[in-house]
């Protein structure tokens, strides 16, 4: 994989800024070819009543790992809108958490991207599926 490792500062996942990735301090690990990798710390606001990480804290995961391998191909050209998102969620899950996406299929304007959630000691947490809209940026105003 040709993939991008450089860190990111807070607000922005893979150099671009994303309050949400602020919000959830999500760091971009690899991103390259068709395949992104990003990093949920843990933090007690992520949890439910239990102290497990929320199901919505790992919806928030695999929304920006997806769509990050979805527009890993020229992430400063592209961004994606998610049209469909659905996840299923396998074992609770305690400390940072780890999502790996791969685009299976990228058309002109739509991608399809898969990806999984891991702990730290390798358990399988969740699996999503995603479709995403391809939205070229606008080129800043001379």
């Amino acid at each position: 994989m040709n993939s991008q490792t450089t860190p990111t500062h807070p607000g922005e996942l893979f150099q671009l800024p994303m309050p949400m990735a602020g919000a959830y301090a999500l760091q971009g690990l690899e991103i390259g070819g068709m395949r992104a990798k990003v990093l949920m710390p843990y933090a007690p606001a992520f949890t439910n009543s239990r102290g497990e990480v929320h199901g919505g804290s790992l919806s928030v995961l695999f929304d920006c790992a997806l769509a990050s391998a979805c527009r890993a191909h020229d992430p400063n050209v592209y961004g994606v809108v998610t049209l469909d998102l659905t996840v299923h969620f396998l074992a609770p899950g305690k400390g940072d958490v780890i999502a790996t996406a791969v685009c299976e299929r990228r058309g002109r304007a739509m991608c399809f991207a898969r990806g999984e959630i891991h702990d730290t000691q390798g358990q399988l947490l969740a699996l999503a599926t995603g479709t995403f809209k391809l939205v070229e940026r606008q080129k800043p105003a001379a």
